[in-house]
């Protein structure tokens, strides 16, 4: 996925952390599985949003990146 595939706030942050307004997050694996986790677990979000993070997550986990 390209960075102009992305919605427009997903955008506007990438442009905030490469001009520094922003900052970068070396463990973006981490970041990206935590949040997803606590979107999979909020029960006030719809089941098929948190079904989403969910996948999203399990994906990430059984990959075989790690963060350096």
């Amino acid at each position: 996925m390209q960075i102009y595939d992305c919605c427009t706030l997903v955008r506007q942050r990438y442009a905030e952390i490469g001009s520094g307004e922003q900052g970068y997050i070396p463990k973006a694996i981490h970041c990206a599985i935590k949040t997803l986790n606590s979107i999979a677990s909020d029960e006030s979000l719809p089941e098929e949003t948190r079904d989403q993070a969910a996948f999203a997550a399990a994906n990430l986990l059984i990959s075989d990146h790690e963060d350096a």
